[in-house]
């Protein structure tokens, strides 16, 4: 690398970076260039480690390394973690059964006492524990690596001869060695991180699924009706849900409901909510009734899931008739559209969350649904959908495809998603997405 100092701008350096930049580099220089390089590439501790020893053996000449550890030990008792002369590769942290366990001694002295030492003329005792480890070796440096302020292990490096050592470099050393030895410590937890967040998102995933098996696995056939559904979690988990009732004379209850957030604790509330209607669903009773006994249990829930509430709206649809009885609570009204011309929504009975406040009334109302008619329940999820510049997909979106008279069921569901899809330009739901769509046919 050439750097010079314009004449015309004194103070700014000037590189020349054609060819290798630094090619004219001094050797310790270009040494820790490339060394700090590699180590940004590592992902893995016991690589990491191979990559110091090797690269940091080019200008601290040994002949031996050991690495000792005192962690989850108390004197003097010690382990030998690595060893230069080690003909397998043990990894310390899948291996420790493996690595030898030792006590006293020369080592274990120099790893408790936790401080940088230099002996360049030195003879190991034959009687010592560790004298495997230390025979032929004259000159040794020891160099304590801390983890919380403590030092819990040490490199010991040797050579054959006396004097091999540079004490003017013990410094550089202490520094070099402790922050490799950091960068291995993240790297382990980095790997314990990922490890628990496989296990954690394999297990949300298995609650995923035991939530979806508890949605329809079939569309209801009610005489005179289409019926199309959409439902996308927005987690491996989610706090969305439909559902029909069977209420036998050809009436169907409806519901579409929201619990607040997504994720494991949604898709648990979700699960309480439904076994509870379909212990409830079954007997004869109004919307409104259904929704406070839903209220009552959930605050009987209330201190294991606080701060998590239900939007709910629950219709009671008679084929015959074509009439649907209906409450809400707090979940955005469904949109009526009568043969593609006129808007109603089902916003008569509107009234508060389920699980949030034991006073709560629900009541009910009423309406006509016609030949040509198209019906869509849905979650926040559609509608606050947003696109990368931050605005919100909107009612008015939505309603365009209720605005076609031809369409079916199926079709209005297809051609929100596709719109949505779009408007989004496929980005991951923030939050779950669930429709149900009616069309009364002649």
């Amino acid at each position: 690398m050439v750097m010079s100092t314009p004449a015309e701008h004194p103070g700014t350096l000037a590189f020349d970076m054609g060819g290798d930049p630094l090619a004219n580099a001094d050797p310790r220089m270009r040494f820790t260039f490339d060394f700090v390089r590699e180590i940004s590439r590592q992902t893995d501790a016991q690589r990491l480690l191979h990559l110091f020893r090797d690269r940091f053996g080019q200008f601290t000449p040994r002949d031996r390394t050991v690495s000792l550890s005192r962690r989850e030990l108390s004197s003097p008792w010690y382990r030998i973690t690595r060893c230069t002369d080690w003909k397998e590769d043990i990894n310390p942290w899948t291996q420790k059964d493996r690595l030898p366990l030792l006590s006293s001694g020369l080592l274990g002295e120099l790893l408790y006492a936790g401080v940088p030492v230099v002996n360049d003329d030195w003879r190991p005792d034959p009687a010592d524990p560790a004298y495997e480890y230390l025979e032929g070796m004259r000159s040794i440096v020891a160099i304590p690596l801390f983890d919380g302020g403590e030092s819990i292990n040490m490199v010991v490096m040797m050579a054959r001869s006396p004097g091999r050592f540079d004490v003017s470099r013990l410094p550089d050393l202490m520094m070099t060695s402790n922050l490799v030895g950091r960068a291995t410590q993240t790297l382990i937890l980095a790997a314990e991180v990922r490890k628990a967040h496989e296990a954690l998102d394999a297990e949300v995933r298995r609650i995923g699924e035991l939530q979806r098996a508890l949605l329809p696995a079939t569309l209801p056939a009610i005489p005179g009706v289409g019926v199309a559904t959409y439902y996308a979690a927005a987690a491996r988990a989610g706090g969305d849900y439909f559902d029909f009732f069977d209420l036998g004379g050809d009436r169907w209850g409806l519901l579409i409901g929201d619990v607040s957030g997504h994720g494991p604790s949604a898709a648990v509330v979700m699960a309480i909510t439904r076994t509870l209607l379909h212990a409830f669903c079954r007997d004869e009773h109004h919307p409104s009734a259904i929704l406070g006994y839903l209220n009552e249990r959930l605050l009987e829930q209330a201190d294991r899931y606080p701060n998590t509430f239900v939007t709910l709206f629950y219709g009671e649809f008679d084929a015959r008739a074509r009439t649907i009885r209906y409450a809400s609570a707090g979940h955005n009204p469904p949109i009526l559209m009568r043969g593609g011309r006129s808007l109603i929504e089902l916003n008569a009975a509107q009234s508060l969350p389920l699980g949030l406040f034991p006073d709560a009334k629900y009541a009910d109302a009423a309406d006509r649904l016609d030949p040509g008619d198209n019906l869509l329940l849905y979650t926040d999820g559609i509608t606050e959908a947003m696109n990368p510049q931050g605005e919100m997909y909107g009612r008015e979106r939505l309603l365009e495809c209720l605005r076609q008279p031809e369409f079916s069921a199926q079709a209005v569901i297809d051609c929100i998603t596709m719109r949505l899809e779009g408007f989004t330009e496929g980005r991951p739901p923030s939050d779950d997405r669930t429709m149900v769509a009616l069309r009364i046919r002649e």
